[in-house]
């Protein structure tokens, strides 16, 4: 299969909408805690799909919380599987994938778009590119597992965040801290350390 989902491809957190908006953004998925309102900057876009989902960026059970469950990432497939549908070669396309501040729900969203749009990709190669659209990439472990089991790809998606973990407490140390501070410890304990 091509690779579908290439070069216009955006993660980012809220903060970054604004910024956004001039770049012929035609499809958004966003991410968003339940309590927040609806967000504004849309108002400044062209024309463009959008689809909201709503559960917090957490790994655990909470009091008043909405964790990420299967439905959601079944949902994210469904939003992808229109966008594939969707996809004329003779027109541009841009997909957007936020969440609050564009490090753990939207990568891992993203990543799951793109393991669905290339299914014969290495789940290893499906990160590296992650990474280079999004250096910051943490994604959300619970989701990763969701989408593994929801595509069909017996592991190997959990297997390449394992590694990427590594990479990422290796580049960037202070996620041990933040992971921990956030109670995503069970993240930090999956890293593979190379």
């Amino acid at each position: 299969m091509d690779v579908v989902f290439s070069p216009e491809l955006t993660i980012c957190g809220i903060e970054e909408l604004p910024g956004q908006s001039a770049r012929n953004v035609t499809h958004v998925l966003s991410l968003l805690d339940p309590e927040l309102p609806e967000l504004e900057a849309f108002q400044s876009y062209g024309k463009h799909l959008r689809t909201t989902l709503r559960f917090h960026d957490i790994i655990d059970d909470l009091p008043e919380r909405v964790r990420p469950r299967p439905d959601h990432v079944t949902s994210i497939l469904a939003f992808g599987q229109d966008f594939l549908n969707r996809q004329d070669r003779n027109a541009a396309s841009h997909l957007l994938v936020h969440c609050h501040m564009g490090i753990s729900r939207s990568t891992a969203a993203m990543l799951t778009l793109m393991a669905q749009g290339n299914p014969d990709e290495e789940a290893e190669n499906l990160f590296t590119r992650l990474a280079v659209i999004r250096p910051q990439a943490w994604p959300n472990s619970q989701m990763i597992g969701f989408a593994d089991e929801q595509l069909g790809r017996k592991g190997d998606l959990t297997a390449a965040l394992r590694r990427h973990y590594g990479r990422q407490i290796h580049k960037q140390p202070q996620y041990v801290e933040w992971m921990t501070k956030l109670g995503r410890k069970a993240e930090l304990d999956m890293a593979i350390l190379d």
